[in-house]
């Protein structure tokens, strides 16, 4: 009768590898924080920048392509209607009266929420 050989196993590991990968996938985990923190800083919108001038708001804006908007910003009394592009920003108009103040009207979805919750909107 043939004899089947016996069957040969990888020598054991001290552990090396599994450690090693281990501190590989940490230091991806952080590169990866760190340039979302990166990319954060330069997005607009993501910083709190308006906090550091109370005098100067943006009223309203409105989206004209991907990259160009018209934008009504206050500053001090004065409204200005800028455009904002790719060839950067420009005054189109000072406005002689303000914009009226929009009415905030909460979504039928925020009014169902509160009324789940038994709150008043």
């Amino acid at each position: 009768m043939p004899v089947a050989p016996a069957p040969v196993f990888a020598p054991a590991s001290s552990g090396a590898g599994a450690v090693g990968g281990g501190v590989m996938a940490l230091m991806l985990v952080v590169g990866l924080i760190l340039a979302l923190a990166w990319l954060a800083k330069r997005m607009p919108g993501v910083g709190a920048t308006t906090a550091s001038n109370p005098a100067l708001r943006v009223v309203g804006s409105l989206a004209l392509g991907p990259r160009e908007r018209v934008v009504v910003v206050e500053v001090g009394q004065t409204q200005l209607l800028l455009s904002v592009g790719a060839g950067g920003t420009r005054t189109l108009h000072t406005l002689d009266e303000p914009l009226p103040a929009a009415a905030t009207t909460p979504s039928p979805f925020a009014s169902l929420l509160a009324q789940h919750f038994g709150k008043k909107s």
